[in-house]
Parts: C-alpha cells; structure tokens; sequence
C-alpha cells in the first residue's frame, strides 16, 4: 500500500476508530465493573477480559503500522510546546494501551484468578501467585485506567481544537486524509483589476435563462 506524507494510511486510520471505540468500551464496562456487585459483574467481567487481549494485539499492529508508516507531519506553524505535547500523549497512549492490558494479565494471575477469553480458551498465567502483588497489581491497574481516561480526552480535546478552531487538516488526516480538506478552504478572491473587475460582471448566483 502506497503511503502519503500528507495523510495517514487506511489500516492506520481504520485502527485509530476501532480502537477508539474499544477503548472508550473498556473505561464504561471498568466502570460498571467497580460499581456493581450484581449478576452484571460476572457479565461485564467475561467482556472485559477478551476485549482487553483484544486491545493489547491491535496496540502490537497499530505500532507496527505507525513505525512503518510514519504519520503526518504537525502543522509548521503549530508552536513548540503543542508539538511536543502531542508527541508525548500519542506515545503514552501507546505505553498505556500496551501496558493495562499486561497489568490487568498480571494482575489476575497473581491473584489466582483464570484468564478465560472463552468458555473453552484459557490463557497461561504471567506472574506467580502472591496476594502482595496482587493487591500492588489491581491499585496499578486502577491508576493507569484514571490516567488512559485522562489523557482520552486530553486527546478528544486536541483534535477537536484542531478540527473546530485551527482548521489546519490534522483531524481531517484521520478520518479521510489531509487532502480532502482542501474542499472547506476558502476560495481565492479574484485579484483587484483583474479580469472579471475589467468586465465589469459581479459575482453572482446564477439567474434564469434568457
């Protein structure tokens, strides 16, 4: 697949909304988790475990896409300072987004607990059992869940500063491409005595038919 400077490829841009989606799943499904002691518990916990193991594999290939296709490039006038803010938060979204699902593993292994993805596919343990760890573990857990929420919409929040107020084609590169924002730039305005201003004809929406 061919790869444009100026865009963001379509396996990039398709594992960005995916996994935006599933992200976005796993902090409401944690949620309910904590603040349910019902039949929902055991519910949400048989989703939350496949769909975490989920994110972990689709992290892997979307890190891989990213180090072989590198993305756009940030806005040339764009200062200093937000640059290296959105460096430092797509790369602590990687290192959360590979590093809750591995906590969460760890976590249960050290408690005992199985990791079933299934009825019938169980994963092996990762860490030996140990109520200490485990406790360190599920608190870990816990704040790197605050943190990947935080920095989601410290994220949400840029792009949208981005697509609502710069205008500059970053939001627009991931979801179809920098290109297409050439569409909502404004129209270059005839130069002053040029030639529609020597003619005399104004700009105007089309009458009817002579």
């Amino acid at each position: 697949m061919k790869s444009d400077a100026n865009t963001f490829t379509l396996p990039a841009r398709v594992l960005h909304w995916l996994m935006a989606i599933m992200i976005l799943a796993m902090l409401f499904i944690g949620v309910g988790m904590v603040a349910s002691v019902s039949e929902r518990h055991e519910w949400l916990l048989r989703i939350h475990k496949p769909l975490g193991i989920a994110i972990l594999i689709l992290a892997v290939v979307r890190l891989a896409v990213r180090l072989r296709h590198p993305p756009p490039a940030l806005p040339a006038d764009l200062p200093a300072v937000q640059k290296l803010a959105a460096h430092a938060s797509h790369w602590l979204l990687y290192i959360l987004m590979l590093a809750m699902p591995l906590i969460g593993w760890a976590m249960l292994s050290a408690g005992g607990y199985p990791v079933m993805l299934s009825d019938s596919l169980r994963l092996p343990p990762i860490f030996p059992t140990s109520p200490v760890a485990f406790a360190v573990l599920r608190h870990m857990h816990g704040w790197f869940a605050m943190l990947l929420f935080l920095t989601f919409l410290a994220h949400m929040g840029a792009a949208l500063y981005h697509g609502l107020i710069r205008r500059d084609g970053v939001l627009s590169s991931i979801i179809h491409g920098r290109g297409a924002m050439k569409a909502f730039e404004p129209a270059a305005l005839p130069e002053a005595g040029g030639e529609e201003h020597a003619s005399g004809d104004a700009v105007r929406a089309p009458g009817p038919p002579d």
